[in-house]
């Protein structure tokens, strides 16, 4: 993970001089206000990255003899089909739409948009996923 956070923050130093470099000759504020936005962001993963690496152990990446293999193993839990991101989706297309022909329809939408995110969070705590 140390050589993930090393990128990132490389890649913000660039980014960063590549937004001084753009605001400076183009005088354009849309496109130095994007290029300052995506140097933060790569900033704040890189820092995050670099500051997790110091509390994990090394992992295979870290290590210049490593083959492919030992990276090998579980992956993590991932969670079985739900529909709750559906509901969610619909909710906030339906927030979307309130937006912009009358905000009468988030009526319709917060209901939608509770549903789904409790029905998320709560997914294991009841029905046929209830043991994982």
């Amino acid at each position: 993970m140390k050589i993930q956070g090393k990128i990132f923050i490389w890649l913000s130093l660039f980014i960063l001089a590549v937004a001084v470099v753009y605001g400076y000759w183009s005088k354009e504020p849309a496109g130095t206000t994007a290029l300052f936005l995506a140097f933060g962001l790569a900033i704040m993963i890189g820092f995050y990255l670099a500051f997790t690496a110091r509390r994990v152990d090394a992992g295979a990446q870290d290590n210049t003899e490593a083959d492919v293999a030992d990276d090998a193993g579980e992956v993590g839990f991932f969670s079985p089909h739900s529909w709750q991101p559906l509901a969610l989706g619909l909710g906030g297309a339906l927030a979307f739409l309130g937006v912009a022909v009358g905000w009468w329809i988030m009526y319709f939408s917060a209901p939608v948009i509770l549903v789904g995110l409790f029905g998320w969070v709560f997914e294991y705590y009841r029905g046929e996923n209830r043991t994982q």
